[in-house]
């Protein structure tokens, strides 16, 4: 295993509705955070597929829009199938550059879609996904919510890597879960740009006694089509997105950002052992629990709508 490494965790924003533009932009970062040494770079949620900040989709209490239905189309077009093109292509840029990969994508399933976060090893192998557990306000209104059976932390040569997205991050049971499965790089693909956000990911970091790779998107209307209705910010000229991206180590201190300036890449060495030194003292699923007092169950059963019992002559 190798326990010293570089990370890189990119803040940067999709173009909007254009996935091919958007994977050009991400190539480039990725190229340029291996140049810097990176062995794992982490990517915002939504990178590809969009996050529509500032979209009502026409909902109002008690109905939609024809203009909002149609706004949904354009969306649902712009999603991506996990697996599918896109997922073969971020799988072949991991194993060009020879790197880990996490990203956020907007997933398409049928008439749904899901906020979603996928990610790869450095030979290009699809690890697998994660789908968000509870999109947040609005966000609810075009998102589905994933279950138990997309919760997972992968065992990887450079750490046990997984993924909690954005404000998934306020479910303690969520995060007993992740400390539950022995999380060690905790990757926190966000568009919460907020003050507040990166103090919950010190918390998290010193909680888990892992490090937390909080990756933000920065956006301004630019990246967004002309015309764009927007009711998120009346000023063009202030960021739709302003970043904050952070990278934290076990014991809560900052070893790059919070960024809330401009697109970045950040970068900070890591060393894996520190996991370990910080649970001498803090392990919340070991000897810091109490499972005589506290216990947490957690169903990890896909939950399917509609299942049949054909069998294989039927």
């Amino acid at each position: 295993m190798l326990k010293q490494f570089q990370a890189a965790v990119v803040q940067s924003a999709a173009i909007a509705f254009d996935n091919e533009k958007t994977m050009r932009r991400m190539r480039s970062q990725a190229e340029h955070a291996k140049s810097k040494g990176a062995t794992l770079v982490v990517f915002p949620e939504a990178m590809l597929g969009t996050y529509p900040k500032g979209s009502t989709f026409g909902a109002y209490v008690g109905g939609r829009t024809q203009a909002g239905r149609d706004e949904f189309l354009r969306y649902h077009q712009n999603a991506i199938d996990v697996p599918g093109p896109y997922v073969e292509e971020l799988a072949a840029l991991a194993r060009d550059l020879g790197i880990f990969l996490v990203t956020g994508v907007i997933e398409r399933s049928g008439g749904t879609l899901y906020c979603t976060v996928v990610s790869f090893d450095n030979q290009g192998i699809f690890l697998g996904k994660h789908r968000k557990l509870m999109p947040t306000g609005s966000e609810r209104t075009i998102w589905g919510f994933g279950d138990g059976s997309t919760m997972p932390v992968y065992p990887t040569p450079i750490g046990k890597l997984g993924a909690v997205i954005c404000w998934e991050n306020y479910m303690p049971l969520l995060r007993t879960a992740m400390y539950s499965k022995g999380i060690e790089l905790y990757c926190a693909p966000t568009l919460d740009g907020r003050d507040s956000w990166p103090a919950s990911m010190q918390h998290i970091a010193i909680e888990g006694r892992c490090f937390v790779f909080s990756a933000n998107q920065y956006a301004t209307a630019t990246d967004y089509p002309e015309g764009y209705l927007n009711a998120a910010s009346a000023d063009p000229a202030q960021p739709l997105s302003r970043g904050g991206s952070c990278i934290v180590d076990p014991f809560g201190n900052f070893l790059a950002g919070p960024n809330f300036e401009d697109e970045t890449v950040l970068l900070a060495n890591i060393d894996l052992n520190d996991t370990v030194r910080g649970k001498y003292d803090l392990d919340v699923t070991g000897h810091y629990a109490r499972p005589d007092v506290f216990q947490l169950f957690v169903n990890e059963r896909a939950q399917e709508v509609v299942t049949t019992n054909r069998g294989p002559f039927a």
